[in-house]
């Protein structure tokens, strides 16, 4: 009969207590360990009882840790049999409740019925488990029936101690007092929309007024001049700002109206967006006030109101920058400004406090769909916000494209854009107008010709072109270190009709200008613009081929272009990323120069307010801007650092010294004794002794500076030239025959004694006038270096239009006009007298700089721009 029955659990066990019978023998063999034993041995399913058995001879005991069983020597068969021994097997296999079984045994069962076993062993697993998270659920509920306990003891004593407080009779008075106060304020008035329209109507007009008052001067008459009241009265600031209005009226002009609109459109897209009519009202006002302070400024100082462009100034940071442009003389009109607009915000947030209406337009969205009039009012307050910015956008694009309704209804009333004139322009249409219509500004027009194959034809011509000139040349550009200075604002003022001096200001420079390529440079700008011929010069590229509306290429067009060109990359190209330099003793942003050089593919851009900032930064007397020896000093000691390097660079300098405005800046003047001119306001005569005696230190450190570059052993070559002419010749700008001689300044192109080029002076007769943006193909006729197709473009067209430029005008209607081209002799040529040759370089031109600028750059594919 087997030991271990698997029908175990059939019937309640009978435990029959045996006769002892001595051990025989036998050995001990320990069993699995616990954890195996328990986990397998039928005992530890059921493991709530323990049972002892008796055999005659061997004893088996079971224990609770299992450890070992005695197996006696002698075989199970051959024991001796009693009557019982039946019952005690029976009751060995059958209890549920019996010790482990030997070693074997486990063996035998586990192989006989493995599923079962591991079935038993899962579920005593999800047993444990079980009880595991129970324990846990029940540790987690005690803790949270704690913790909520304890925060309403808290609560409680809180809420006690608030009763406590409030029932104090003091306290109490105090609660009824404001009970009542709120429920008169939840009873205040709300403001009607005829209110609204009223302020509205108001102060967009004010603001009109305004701005158009800031774009006019008191004129100043000779005192020799005898001028009735009446004329005197008309030519006031009141005066043509009075005309502007009464135009209306007096010529069936409306472009007050015009403007009118425009700004009342920006108030209503204010209104509707917030859907606050006192906070649009806070934010236009103060805005449209600053603008108009801003603008009139600008005015003063660059005879050129505020344009779109101009925002980048304040979204790169530099708000600063522009403040310390501000003139003493306006520091009091700025201080006003600044006290009414702080009345200004008082009364606007009085108003909003008062205003028991929240909304301008009822929505809810805390509740959009309660009912019907949420559901409209979310809807309305929707679209209305959305239709009010698509008009107002609609409105300033339709004003900066001819052919547009908006445009032609603004004609209509009087509006005659001169885009190409933005002084003029915002004195007959408002400045706000001129604003509007810049805001969308298409840089040029796509010829009609162009495309692919056409770019591909004009690339093979001008690559024949190269290598027809540079048959004649041995030299490279690359040579050389070039060093391009932008001299800010220098230019001979004893050019300037009207004005004489009985010194020579600047006798350096106009030996050098006498003995090395030089001449006049055709500037686009009076008073201001230097970016645009700095673009120009590092380009090659051209205002006059440009849209009227683009003004500032800085601000308006380079940042847009994914990978715009400039000369400095020739040197690049050979030399490696760290081959062209920037340095501005200025703020980086101005301009957007950081950005800018960047993408021209400078290395670093040296400022006052860069990473590594200038070193040289020093002044002269009481001047707030780096003198020009200490500018020169930085391109110094970028040469020092490649002394040794057979590498050449190229480096780009603007200068500060000379910028506007001009205080009384500089010790013992002599230029002041020394000014003989006639008929100068003594405000004109000020200005002009102080810029005098600044191009003379620039006249003075220029010579010093050549002199030291004249000791390096390297070839440098330098390209100098003033950008424009200070906006202070007020008498000569009123005289229209004045035109060409305010938009001249000098330039020369020298190289030291380590060059070859070295004493060069390219013929007079085709350098005395010239334009920016042929510096770079007069440096390589200078040098006698070779050109690239685009260079031998630039070559071709310079020698048939010397000089050409988008001229941008002064008060006394100078700049009238889309494009100036001017002779050798400094003659205007109008487009239609010139030659045919001349025609078809300018419409290849058009083409080349569209096709860099704006178009598919199908030319940087065909070495358009590569130089042997």
């Amino acid at each position: 009969m087997p030991i271990f029955s698997p029908d175990r659990h059939a019937h309640v066990p009978s435990y029959v207590k045996l006769t002892k019978q001595p051990i025989a023998g036998g050995t001990y063999r320990p069993l699995a360990d616990n954890e195996d034993s328990n986990a397998c041995a039928p005992s530890t399913l059921s493991g709530h009882h323990s049972s002892r058995l008796y055999t005659q001879k061997p004893a088996i005991h079971a224990t609770s840790n299992n450890t070992s069983v005695f197996i006696p020597k002698v075989d199970a068969p051959h024991l001796p049999k009693t009557a019982n021994d039946e019952s005690i097997d029976e009751a060995a296999n059958d209890s549920t409740h019996s010790a482990p079984p030997s070693a074997e045994i486990q063996l035998a069962q586990a192989n006989e019925h493995p599923l079962m076993q591991a079935i038993e062993v899962c579920k005593q697993s999800v047993h444990t488990t079980a009880k595991a998270l129970s324990t846990a659920g029940h540790a987690v509920a005690k803790a949270a029936n704690a913790t909520g306990h304890a925060i309403r003891t808290a609560a409680t004593a809180v809420k006690t101690a608030w009763h406590t407080f409030v029932n104090f009779k003091a306290v109490q008075l105090i609660i009824k007092f404001f009970k009542k106060v709120y429920a008169l304020w939840k009873k205040r008035m709300r403001f009607s929309y005829a209110f609204y329209t009223i302020v509205f109507f108001l102060l967009t007009s004010a603001e009109v007024i305004f701005l158009q008052w800031g774009m006019y001067s008191e004129p100043e008459y000779d005192k020799s001049t005898e001028i009735d009241e009446t004329t005197k009265v008309l030519q006031s600031v009141a005066g043509q700002v009075t005309r502007f209005i009464s135009q209306m009226w007096l010529e069936q002009k409306n472009v007050c109206l015009v403007s009118f609109v425009g700004l009342a459109l920006i108030y209503l897209a204010l209104i509707l967006v917030t859907n606050r009519f006192w906070i649009a009202t806070l934010v236009f006002g103060v805005a449209l006030t600053a603008f108009g302070v801003a603008n009139s400024i600008k005015v003063q100082l660059r005879n050129e109101p505020i344009i779109p462009a101009d925002l980048t100034f304040i979204s790169g940071g530099d708000t600063g920058s522009i403040m310390s442009f501000v003139p003493k003389s306006s520091q009091a009109f700025v201080n006003g400004a600044i006290n009414f607009v702080i009345w200004f915000a008082i009364i606007a947030f009085a108003l909003f406090v008062l205003d028991g209406r929240r909304r301008f337009i009822h929505c809810s969205w805390r509740h959009p769909i309660a009912n019907a009039k949420n559901i409209i009012g979310n809807i309305f307050r929707v679209l209305a916000a959305v239709l009010s910015v698509v008009l107002l956008s609609a409105y300033a694009m339709g004003l900066g494209t001819p052919g547009s309704n908006v445009y032609k209804w603004a004609k209509d009333n009087g509006y005659e854009p001169q885009l190409w004139n933005a002084i003029g322009d915002a004195q007959a249409n408002n400045p706000a107008t001129t604003f509007l219509s810049l805001s969308k500004v298409k840089a040029m027009d796509k010829p009609g010709n162009y495309s692919q194959k056409t770019m591909e034809s004009l690339a093979k011509k001008y690559t024949q072109e190269a290598k027809t000139i540079n048959q004649t040349r041995t030299g490279e550009l690359t040579d050389n270190t070039v060093i391009m200075i932008l001299s800010e604002t220098f230019s001979d003022p004893t050019r300037v009709p009207g004005v004489s001096f009985s010194l020579d200001p600047i006798p350096n420079i106009r030996n050098i200008k006498n003995t090395t390529t030089s001449g006049l440079m055709l500037s686009p700008g009076y008073g201001g613009g230097t970016a645009n011929i700095e673009y120009q010069a590092l380009t090659g590229l051209n205002l006059a081929n440009f849209n009227d509306s683009l003004i500032v290429p800085y601000q308006q067009l380079v940042p847009n272009q994914n990978d715009p060109y400039s000369f400095n990359q020739i040197w690049m190209k050979k030399y490696g990323k760290n081959a062209s330099t920037a340095v501005h003793p200025f703020q980086q942003s101005m301009y957007l120069r950081n950005i800018n050089y960047r993408k021209f593919g400078f290395s670093y851009l040296y400022t006052l307010d860069s990473k590594i900032p200038l070193k040289h930064t020093g002044c002269i007397d009481r001047s707030p801007y780096v003198s020009d020896s200490e500018a020169y000093q930085s391109i110094l000691d970028l040469l020092d650092r490649q002394q040794d390097s057979k590498s050449s660079q190229f480096l780009q300098l603007v200068t500060m010294q000379n910028h506007m405005p001009y205080g009384d800046y500089y010790d013992n003047n002599e230029f002041s004794d020394a000014n003989i001119s006639e008929d100068l306001s003594d405000g004109e005569r000020w200005n002009i002794n102080t810029y005098t005696k600044g191009i003379n230190w620039t006249d003075q450190e220029t010579a010093d500076f050549l002199n030291q570059l004249d000791q390096m052993d390297k070839p440098i070559t330098v390209i100098f030239y003033g950008d424009h002419l200070p906006g202070i010749y007020d008498t000569a700008d009123m005289n229209k025959n004045n035109k060409t001689v305010l938009h001249e300044t000098d330039y020369f192109i020298w190289s030291n004694s380590a060059s070859s080029s070295h004493g060069t002076k390219v013929n007079p007769t085709t350098t005395a006038y010239t334009s920016s943006n042929y510096f770079m193909p007069l440096a390589a006729e200078h040098m006698n270096a070779k050109v690239s197709p685009y260079l031998a473009m630039l070559t071709e067209l310079q020698q048939e239009v010397p000089a050409m430029s988008r001229v941008i005008g002064t008060n006394g209607g100078i700049g009238q006009g889309k494009a100036t081209y001017l002779d050798h002799d400094g003659n205007d040529i109008k487009v239609t007298a010139l030659s045919a040759k001349a025609k078809e370089l300018l419409k290849d031109y058009k083409l080349v700089q569209y096709d860099q600028t704006v178009g598919k750059n199908y030319l940087k594919d065909l070495d358009f721009t590569q130089v042997p």
